[in-house]
């Protein structure tokens, strides 16, 4: 996966923590892909649902 150097570093400041042995917050890490993979279903559901109501 590739990600552009921009997008890359606003990521690693919103998930960095001094306070933390590996550098970043895990909880907050855990929060953010759990956020957008809800995003992602609820997108993968509107598409299903409108293929559905396409094929009727």
């Amino acid at each position: 996966m590739e990600i552009d150097q921009k997008t890359y570093d606003e990521i690693a400041e919103i998930i960095h923590s001094d306070q933390s042995p590996v550098g970043i917050d895990a909880k907050k890490t855990h929060i953010l892909i759990l956020h957008k993979l809800t995003q992602i279903e609820k997108r993968l559901e509107a598409l299903e649902s409108h293929q559905k109501s396409d094929n009727s």
